[in-house]
């Protein structure tokens, strides 16, 4: 994609129509706003303006049109539409419980038809509806009589499983917060985030099944048990059922620690019913974590009928997802997808929960697992799948075609969306997915954050999709796109930071701790740069004025201004994936500019060489020049270009582009354990002694 400035706008294709838009969910909403408010909107730009300019219309909408289980009635929508901080009321007056409405959705599935579908590299496992309500039953009372109560903190240890689903909402459904980590954290990246909480309770896998191999998690469970003294129990979920597992070794300083097995049957009232504690609408339900890559992760607490209001809200309109559908989303339950995923419920679809690598098993046949996936949306029926923009390119570098596949190639018939996140999708795979995995889907790149647990662009069924653009933004989220004095110019297409500018019920309902620090690490994180009305997000983008769609650009914090010219990373990765996959695995641009050595910031590009690669340093370097000046200019060159061995991501796959220009630009940081490879950073320390 050609850079976008002042005088230019990014040259798109469409990709995708759809066929009958007044099918869709989205469509009959407008069709009823149009006949209440005697409206005339009549595609989704005309919807959208309506939603963020009529706010409290729209989300009273909303909460009827999705079918919102309350105990007790709202009697106000919204307190303000004009400042966010601190964080305006909604639904005043209401009461409900996030787990009821998970688990008795509007839909009313048949009790006997499948709610979760469990999978791991070598397994399945169905669970009914009326299975699943009896597991949480079960758990929940357990719960309960191991004395947990409203606002206590519930941890996860754990993989992405049903059991780690029934844990969950049997807390919610007490008020407990719920929070979770992925067994293939490090203790100290667990114990950051655990440590500032401290949970009562803890459940934790016995061990985890990845590339066809068993990692026990008990020497793991016993350093974070060990350093949480108000844990009053933990609770062993034996994944792994042949494993030998001295349980009196995890004992909490001050508790107990049970199997799951054990903990269920000590109940004293097996038949006791299952009760959900009616709570107000800003009540939490999880808490989720910065990405703490230069520091302690925050703890984001996240409000009951926030998340599910939104969450309901992209499924059903934007997502198009319907009762029987099949909702699957490639995460580990550390990542916001998780809850993202879970919520399907709520619209009475079944659910996948994948917890392996995508790629097993392996394809024997082929020599490859480049076919997992693939093939188990083909097993599973699975309707709407979602992954990261990393395994997408994983796929393209591969130049996989699963319906040409030589051994045993798949249909895809059941495929409705894709849906991918975490990182900007390249234009180059936006072509890939529609010329060799499927023509005729809804293609949804999507962005949003741990902040809001939701999104704030989306995919929309009755809107074309066009390459490297997001559809559009989503209903009832007012995004703006800011230059740095606070200017709107999301008009122009020109590139800035985006921000939203009227207040949404998905914003988190606090930081921990609760009172003046959590409350000054909230204005901090979102109100610092523009003020109490203005949330900026931190992500540098531009609006297509053509096309309405959203162009993904990086962090605002790793924006690259040589000269004064600002662009974001994604802007090199997609030069680099569309001509330089077969060379190049992977690479990081970042800028470096040294206080009192440097008058300007140099562009600094690490490439990571494809396995076995013997292409000549220098000239690729050259060849990589020479494209990024022609497809992008002169300004856009990186000054330096080197081969680097290991690029740093998070543990959900996103590259650390400011701890690494931080190191280039000799500050001195503290490196976060969210930092999932931390030990290649020294590497780049090195480089910057021997690149002075």
């Amino acid at each position: 994609m050609p850079h976008i400035d002042e005088t230019m706008t990014p040259e798109v294709k469409e990709l995708w129509r759809p066929s009958i838009p007044e099918a869709t969910q989205i469509y009959d909403f407008m069709t009823k706003v149009n006949k209440k408010y005697e409206l005339s909107l009549s595609d989704y730009e005309g919807l959208w303006k309506w939603s963020v300019s009529e706010p409290a219309k729209f989300w009273e909408e909303i909460w009827h049109y999705t079918h919102i289980r309350a105990h007790e009635p709202y009697k106000n929508v919204m307190e303000s539409k004009q400042a966010m901080f601190p964080r305006p009321a909604f639904f005043e007056g209401s009461t409900l419980n996030f787990a009821e409405n998970l688990l008795y959705p509007a839909a009313n599935p048949d009790e006997n038809s499948i709610a979760i579908i469990g999978a791991t590299e070598a397994d399945r496992e169905f669970i009914s509806w009326k299975e699943l309500r009896e597991r949480v039953r079960q758990c929940a009372n357990a719960l309960k009589e191991a004395g947990l109560q409203t606002g206590d903190r519930v941890a996860g240890f754990v993989g992405n499983n049903a059991t780690t689903v029934v844990a969950m909402l049997a807390a919610t459904s007490i008020g407990a917060f719920w929070t979770g980590v992925s067994p293939d954290t490090g203790v100290h990246a667990v114990l950051e985030r655990l440590k500032q909480i401290q949970p009562k309770i803890l459940f934790a896998d016995n061990a985890s099944l990845y590339n066809g191999k068993i990692h026990r998690s008990h020497a793991k469970v016993r350093e974070i048990v060990s350093e949480l003294p108000d844990l009053e129990r933990l609770i062993l979920i034996e994944t792994a059922k042949s494993l030998d597992f001295d349980i009196r070794e995890v004992r909490p300083q001050n508790g107990q620690a049970v199997t799951l097995e054990q903990f269920l049957s000590a109940v004293q009232n097996q038949a006791a019913p299952l009760q959900f504690t009616s709570l107000k609408p800003e009540h939490p339900v999880y808490i989720l974590y910065s990405s703490g890559t230069t520091g302690a992760p925050k703890p984001i607490v996240h409000g009951s009928l926030g998340t599910l209001l939104q969450h309901k809200k992209e499924h059903l309109l934007h997502c198009e997802i319907r009762p029987g559908d099949r909702l699957f989303y490639f995460t580990t339950t550390t990542w916001m997808m998780w809850h993202w995923l879970v919520s399907g419920l709520a619209s009475g679809a079944t659910i996948v929960l994948y917890d392996g690598s995508p790629f097993r098993p392996f394809d024997v046949e082929g020599g490859n697992g480049e076919m997992a996936m693939p093939r188990l949306i083909d097993e599973l029926q699975i309707t709407h799948f979602g992954t990261s923009a990393k395994y997408l390119s994983i796929l393209e570098q591969a130049a996989l075609n699963p319906s040409k596949h030589q051994h045993r190639p798949v249909s895809l018939k059941t495929m409705k969306a894709i849906f991918s996140t975490g990182s900007p999708l390249a234009p180059s795979t936006f072509e890939y997915i529609y010329s060799s995995i499927h023509p005729d889907i809804m293609l949804g790149s999507i962005t949003g954050g741990t902040d809001i647990l939701s999104l704030f662009c989306s995919c929309c069924p009755i809107l074309p999709v066009y390459t490297g653009e997001i559809q559009c933004r989503s209903l009832g989220m007012a995004v703006s796109v800011f230059d740095h004095a606070g200017k709107d110019i999301s008009a122009s297409g020109e590139p800035g930071d985006l921000v939203c500018t009227t207040p949404f019920p998905a914003q988190p309902v606090m930081f921990w701790p609760p009172g003046p620090a959590g409350l000054e690490k909230y204005r901090k994180s979102y109100f610092d740069v523009f003020g109490p009305s203005v949330w900026h997000h931190g992500d540098f983008v531009c609006l297509n004025p053509q096309t309405g769609g959203v162009v993904m650009l990086g962090r605002s914090d790793g924006v690259l201004k040589p000269s004064g010219v600002r662009f974001g990373s994604a802007e090199i990765y997609n030069i680099l994936l569309k001509h330089f996959a077969d060379e190049v695995e992977d690479s990081l641009c970042v800028g470096r500019r040294r206080e009192g050595i440097d008058t300007d910031e140099t562009v600094v590009l690490f490439v990571r060489l494809a396995p076995g690669s013997t292409t000549d340093v220098k000239e690729l370097s050259s060849r990589i020049q020479s494209v990024i000046r022609k497809e992008l200019s002169p300004r856009h060159v990186p000054g330096v270009i080197d081969v680097c061995p290991e690029i740093p991501v998070t543990s959900n796959g996103k590259k650390v582009e400011n701890a690494v220009k931080q190191i280039l630009c000799g500050l001195n940081i503290k490196i976060g354990a969210s930092v999932a490879n931390a030990s290649c950073l020294e590497w780049y320390r090195n480089w910057v002694s021997e690149n002075p």
